[in-house]
């Protein structure tokens, strides 16, 4: 039987897993050296949003499967950072998304109405919302530690994007500046349920795997943007001229 890994070399292991996150995708490095055209960051804006509104559902499950009440009186604050405050009219995460679509001349209804959502795109979001449904809230709350490595990517679009696209106004991007303090403070908690919980190797490795498989997600719908945005080869090309992609199936 393989010894447990001590917390510091299992929250060294947690953490090399940024080696593999999708701001080293090509379309990403594009992105930030601003190689990207005006419809490629539409598309990626449009397809991302996908995953911003499944945010708050993801950790709905998350809460639905928690029996612990203080993680779930700190759990929530995720799902609020998203949907915003209706009382003090806090601006949520998904209004500063729509925002920023705006900011770069899409439609908020199209937006809204995900017309513009890949099926490779799709598919990957409602692997990760089926996971956090059905796994333990344990294990949900170890595939959202990607979010240690979100700092630096919401920092290096906030640095490039003003001077690589000036033709995006500046308030669009307000979600990443709200991202900066948001991720690591959500960090501390998803990181500490973690290293308690994942004690022997077997778990260990198993957190490590649901690790790579968040990581597999947020990469393959790079994968589907590249295709669709930058090889010229979207779903069904020469065969429709508007998308007409499937729309939301699982509720």
């Amino acid at each position: 039987m393989k010894q447990p890994l001590t917390i510091a070399q299992f929250e060294e292991q947690l953490r090399g897993k940024g080696e593999l996150y999708h701001i080293y995708h090509p379309f990403h490095i594009a992105m930030h050296k601003g190689e990207c055209t005006r419809e490629q960051i539409q598309g990626w804006v449009a397809n991302r949003f996908y995953y911003q509104a499944s945010i708050p559902v993801k950790d709905a499950a998350i809460l639905a499967n928690c029996r612990d009440v203080e993680t779930r009186r700190l759990w929530i604050q995720r799902i609020i950072d998203h949907d915003g405050d209706a009382e003090d009219k806090t601006l949520g995460g998904i209004e500063a998304w729509l925002q920023l679509g705006e900011s770069v001349g899409l439609d908020r209804q199209d937006i809204l109405d995900e017309k513009f959502v890949l099926p490779g795109v799709r598919f990957a979001v409602d692997a990760y919302v089926n996971f956090a449904r059905n796994a333990t809230w344990q294990e949900a709350a170890c595939s959202s530690l990607t979010e240690m490595f979100a700092p630096k990517i919401h920092k290096s679009r906030l640095e490039s994007w003003p001077q690589n696209y000036p033709w995006i106004e500046p308030h669009g991007l307000q979600y990443f500046q709200m991202r900066l303090s948001q991720a690591r403070r959500d960090v501390s908690h998803g990181l500490r349920v973690t290293l308690e919980h994942f004690a022997t190797r077997d778990e260990q490795d198993r957190a490590l795997n649901i690790l790579q498989f968040k990581l597999d997600i947020l990469w393959t719908m790079l994968d589907a943007m590249t295709l669709a945005y930058q090889q010229d080869r979207p779903p069904y090309k020469g065969l429709i001229a508007e998308p007409i992609y499937h729309k939301r199936i699982l509720k």
